[in-house]
């Protein structure tokens, strides 16, 4: 928990992270929502502010920076709403929607939008089967699944959008390897779009991008936004 002298814009300094005091307004009243709700059902592990700024928002910055303005994102199993509500209030030019398939879940997060006031549709649906009916730009992944299972339940909705940005962790090289043993990633292209550290840890964390070998993307001007 929060030290009782601890702000998210204290966390944010520690860090040199700058961002416009409506965003760090609306983030804060993010968490707030977001550990309400986990003290009745299990959203997350980073209950202060540390933890939130060195994991949930390095994350979703690190999805940012490689998101169009404009681009039509969906985020695979949210959870308790990362990265797609921080992504939401860091960058308001994007066309989000959340998907999570655990009813519980899915009703914390509308909650939690509802009550920020985003425009954001929360979907209580896998995400495999929203595309049925959905089209996307990208879809960001974070802890959902290894690159195997991930890649065998979206191979047969490549239709329906351009690209994943999956987020992982030191134990990546590991599953490519799996993933191509068992040809998951036959037809893919996969590029690994960024690596920075995980504070606290020896470990870093790894953004790849995977879209099909005849539908190249390249990696868009945009910047982190204050």
């Amino acid at each position: 928990m929060n030290a009782p002298d601890d702000t998210l814009a204290a966390a944010l300094a520690r860090h040199g992270i700058e961002l416009a005091g409506p965003r760090v307004a609306r983030l804060e009243q993010y968490c707030g929502l977001l550990w309400e709700w986990n003290a009745r059902l299990n959203l997350t592990r980073h209950t202060d502010y540390e933890k939130f700024v060195t994991r949930d928002l390095a994350d979703s910055r690190a999805f940012s920076e490689h998101l169009r303005p404009g681009e039509k994102v969906l985020d695979v199993g949210t959870g308790g709403g990362v990265p797609g509500v921080v992504l939401a209030i860091l960058r308001d030019d994007l066309e989000l929607a959340l998907s999570e398939s655990v009813g519980k879940k899915a009703l914390a997060v509308a909650d939690i939008v509802g009550r920020l006031g985003l425009d954001l549709p929360v979907h209580h649906a896998r995400a495999e089967d929203l595309l049925a009916d959905h089209r996307y730009s990208t879809l960001v992944v974070r802890a959902v699944a290894r690159l195997r299972k991930l890649l065998g339940w979206f191979q047969p909705c490549w239709g329906a959008f351009e690209r994943m940005l999956v987020l992982k962790g030191p134990g990546w090289v590991e599953e490519r390897a799996e993933a191509r043993h068992y040809g998951q990633l036959r037809g893919l292209a996969l590029r690994k779009l960024a690596v920075y550290p995980l504070p606290g840890t020896q470990s870093q964390s790894v953004l790849l991008q995977i879209c099909l070998n005849d539908r190249p993307t390249t990696r868009p001007p945009t910047g982190r936004q204050r």
